[in-house]
């Protein structure tokens, strides 16, 4: 039997996802810290015999950790094969380790055995983390949705969505709402380097020249950190940025953290604690405690509210684009943003 490898670049790789399975066969570890959305996790070692072979590599050279390694996998081998056979689609598959060397190369191999033709992707993980940072740094056409806490702008977004503009949810795939709040029925927040990799995905599938709609979000949200190359980016957009007062927004903030054991909110505040001052933070707790949400909505926000004006202002002369409102109609708002953006060019 005659084995070939074909190795791809990281963008013709991504190219052939909608038709071909992806295998990424890295330890469960690394996968699990970040890998290319889609793929299924079928290793050649796990965590600790990666750690093993590793070290043995560094403390006494290749041939010895090869070896080593093949003990370890070899009686694995059959099952990852038929994994890998349930996952083939029309004999071929995408195949990744990190620097597409010898794991992607003898899985490829192992894979070849059932008739399957492996496609490996050329440099690997890292290649393609390469590709993607690249991605999300170039030019786009951005505008920034921003606004005070509370004032509906994920739903304004949605509602741009379903009339057919472009929106890209920072907030979804982060899984985090944004403030000290924003963990609360949110599922775990992936790591900042597999955020990266999903808002590659979510801005790949955009069409070019048409602009896309973001959230006003600090450099992290919750515990994901953005990749600088698109931060920057953001800081340089347009912001049209949403005003309301504090009664306007209540019903809404009422409506959501009401809806959460006043336990998980009194834990969100202490997180600001220090922001709030002592007084401040024992007068919120103090009054949720009572069930008095009203005044420990009141009080978070001016924090809140006094930061992201702050931020405003840095932003330089003519970015931002300010939007009077009286109402929370997620439908008026939507329009009126999308008024004042158009009109500013």
């Amino acid at each position: 039997m005659t084995f070939t490898l074909t190795k791809l670049p990281a963008n013709e790789f991504l190219r052939l996802r909608d038709a071909l399975p992806v295998v990424d066969v890295r330890s469960p570890g690394e996968y699990e810290y970040g890998h290319i959305p889609g793929a299924v996790n079928i290793s050649l070692f796990d965590d600790s015999q990666r750690a093993e072979v590793g070290t043995l590599y560094k403390n006494e050279g290749n041939i010895k950790a090869v070896l080593r390694g093949i003990d370890l996998a070899a009686p694995q081998m059959s099952d990852k094969l038929v994994r890998a056979l349930r996952l083939a689609a029309g004999s071929q598959m995408l195949v990744y380790c990190w620097r597409g060397g010898m794991r992607s190369e003898a899985m490829a191999w192992l894979f070849s055995t059932g008739g399957i033709t492996p496609l490996l992707l050329d440099g690997g993980y890292k290649a393609y983390r390469n590709h993607i940072l690249e991605e999300l740094g170039r030019e786009r056409k951005y505008i920034v949705l921003g606004g005070l806490t509370g004032s509906g702008k994920t739903d304004i977004l949605n509602h741009m969505m379903k009339e057919g503009k472009q929106v890209t949810d920072l907030e979804r795939l982060a899984s985090h709402k944004g403030s000290a709040f924003g963990a609360l029925g949110q599922p775990p927040q992936p790591s900042s380097e597999h955020f990266a990799n999903l808002l590659h995905d979510d801005l790949a599938a955009r069409i070019d020249n048409v602009a896309i709609w973001l959230e006003d979000e600090s450099r992290n949200i919750g515990t994901v950190f953005m990749p600088d190359c698109f931060y920057e980016r953001m800081q340089t957009t347009p912001v049209v940025a949403l005003m309301m007062s504090i009664e306007t927004r209540m019903p809404r903030l009422l409506k959501e953290y009401t809806a959460f054991p006043v336990e998980q909110i009194i834990a969100a505040v202490m997180k600001i604690s220090k922001r709030l001052g002592g007084d401040r933070t024992r007068e919120a707790v103090e009054a949720l405690k009572r069930d008095d949400y009203r005044t420990a909505i009141r009080i978070t926000l001016e924090y809140y509210d006094k930061s992201y004006n702050y931020g405003l202002s840095k932003r330089p002369a003519g970015q931002v684009i300010y939007v009077e409102t009286d109402t929370d109609d997620v439908a008026v708002n939507s329009a009126r943003v999308a008024d004042a953006a158009a009109a500013a060019g």
